[in-house]
């Protein structure tokens, strides 16, 4: 049976026309491979998903990760990372949002950015979804960067960006604080969450992916700290963060994006090293639970600035 492929709004595909439950062959695999390599974000609906398809299905596009942390790792599956909406844990992700108090809002972010080596993509699966709010969003900074002019993208070749690991939001540059309070168990530092201190890296402001040749804009507004020596690209300090605040603007634009509404049996695959993703949060106390694999990336995508 040959796929189905159906744009999404922007950015990414829907992929029909397979069962997960059933052996993928070479081929069907090398079809999907091509698909995320071209498209960055894939979208999956109606499939019986369970944690052992789940986890062979992910292999078709690399080597697993298995997550550092334990607690949100599955025992019987050390590959599968769990993300529930656990009342006793929830209070550390809540803040106010306009008044509003939001669990588990997230803003656009590269998993692992602040390391210097993103993981390469990861897969999520709906197992219990939000009846309200709960949305994923991805960005794709492949079509990002293709829609910059000739001069930004001339100037942005000459150009490092870093990034600053930071627990409280408030202290984010470049994310957008208006009716923004954190919540009173907001973690102030790593280690409130069993973190290490990471040091600052850096990024060219474009890479170049390691696969598929195409440009990306490397700048996402989590973490987002400064252009390294501004001034051998010509530009004054003010002229740096005015960049920095224009490029983060243009990757905010609505054509760059996908929301996701989760329902049971989807599926969404990305690139990590291509699409950043956001999540819209949900009113504390909504029960969701979605399971994540994540494949492993090969590449250094950045470099440590060592003190």
């Amino acid at each position: 049976m040959a796929l189905t492929v159906t744009p999404l709004d922007n950015v990414g595909v829907e992929v029909s026309g397979f069962d997960i439950t059933q052996p993928i062959d070479d081929d069907l695999a090398a079809e999907l491979v091509s698909l995320w390599n071209e498209h960055g974000i894939l979208l999956f609906r109606g499939q019986d998903v369970t944690p052992e398809n789940q986890i062979a299905f992910s292999r078709v596009f690399g080597e697993l990760e298995i997550h550092p942390l334990s607690e949100t790792r599955s025992q019987e599956y050390p590959e599968l990372f769990t993300l529930v909406n656990d009342p006793e844990k929830e209070k550390y992700l809540v803040a106010n949002y306009n008044g509003k108090p939001m669990a588990g809002k997230l803003d656009w972010h590269i998993d692992l950015h602040y390391t210097g080596k993103p993981n390469r993509g990861a897969l999520l699966h709906g197992v219990v979804c939000a009846q309200e709010d709960g949305m994923t969003g991805f960005g794709d900074l492949a079509k990002a960067y293709d829609a910059l002019d000739d001069d930004t993208k001339a100037l942005l070749e000459k150009i490092e960006v870093t990034y600053t690991f930071s627990m409280q939001r408030r202290h984010m540059r470049y994310v957008d604080l208006e009716g923004y309070e954190p919540g009173a168990y907001s973690p102030r530092k790593p280690s409130d969450i069993n973190y290490p201190n990471f040091p600052e890296v850096a990024y060219p402001a474009v890479v170049t992916h390691p696969v598929t040749g195409r440009k990306v804009l490397e700048v996402v507004e989590q973490f987002l700290e400064r252009i390294i020596a501004p001034h051998r690209a010509g530009l004054s300090n003010d002229e740096a963060i005015e960049l920095l605040e224009r490029l983060v603007a243009h990757t905010r634009k609505p054509e760059f994006h996908y929301f996701h509404q989760w329902q049971p049996g989807d599926m969404v695959l990305w690139d990590n090293w291509r699409a950043m993703h956001c999540a819209t949060g949900t009113k504390p106390g909504m029960q969701r639970v979605i399971h994540r694999t994540t494949i492993m990336g090969d590449a250094t995508l950045g470099r440590v600035l060592e003190a």
